[in-house]
């Protein structure tokens, strides 16, 4: 059960869910929000049960961003507000980021502002039909946050980046599908079974396989091919040695499906 107030956090076997939940207010992103989810992460990356994690929302939008109103409230301490919130959604990400199990993130409407940087840091991201994605950030007099000026020039380019945060255009999800930004479109009614589906799939999988590609990857965009092929034969050999490894490899020469831990 969840004991949270904004979120809902939930563990069935190795999968874990964080459903963001403040539908009447587009679940928006608040203070509270952030540090909630930013525990969250950390219960996701100290469980060694859990090899998948699925962040989902409640309600017709996925996320609007930071919540304006809240914003106002603070008057002249904004600035000193806003940080905090940011170090703890940056912390939630970081930890998204760099924990062993796999992200699959299912947006099931509006993504904005913070919402659009939730979807570019999962490792699968899934997009009901009716979703939508823009940046936001502009048209409050804001800049961007959330490492989506990390990760969005690395997946659609810098001149669309551009493009996608000074002139926020609105995306739907199938040209989101089409300059790579998420992974699949699937119809409204199906995301959250689809979103399931493969986290059960992944599950199923081996744990530190996954967790050497995840940091691999993360690696690729900071190191030299001699430093990333280095850290690839690292962890291959790691993952060899592993009980999964030994499994995988044993269950391929006798032609039957593996059973991970």
């Amino acid at each position: 059960m969840s004991d949270f107030e904004q979120i809902v956090f939930t563990r069935d076997g190795a999968v874990a869910s964080i459903e963001l939940n403040r539908p009447d207010a587009a679940n928006g992103l608040t203070a509270c929000m952030a540090a909630e989810l930013r525990e969250a992460a950390r219960r996701c990356d100290d469980d060694a049960g859990i090899k998948a994690v699925v962040l989902r929302a409640r309600g017709r939008f996925f996320c609007a961003g930071g919540d304006i109103k809240e914003m106002q409230s603070h008057g002249d301490a904004i600035g000193r507000e806003l940080k905090a919130l940011a170090d703890d959604l940056h912390g939630t990400i970081a930890t998204l980021c760099r924990m062993e199990p796999v992200l699959i993130v299912a947006v099931n409407g509006v993504a904005a502002g913070g919402g659009f940087s939730f979807a570019l840091v999962g490792d699968i991201v899934l997009a009901a039909e009716s979703a939508s994605f823009t940046m936001a950030y502009t048209r409050a007099g804001l800049c961007p946050d959330g490492s989506s000026t990390f990760f969005l020039p690395r997946l659609v380019g810098l001149r669309k980046a551009q493009e996608l945060m000074l002139l926020n255009p609105k995306l739907p999800a199938a040209e989101a599908l089409a300059i790579g930004l998420v992974t699949r479109v699937v119809a409204d009614d199906a995301l959250q079974a689809e979103a399931d589906a493969l986290a059960a799939e992944l599950a199923r999988g081996p744990r530190g396989s996954h967790a050497g590609i995840r940091k691999l990857l993360l690696a690729s965009f900071d190191t030299s091919l001699e430093t990333q092929m280095e850290l690839e034969g690292r962890s291959l050999a790691a993952c060899a040695a592993s009980p999964d490894g030994r499994e995988g490899i044993n269950a391929f020469v006798e032609k039957r499906q593996p059973k991970f831990e």
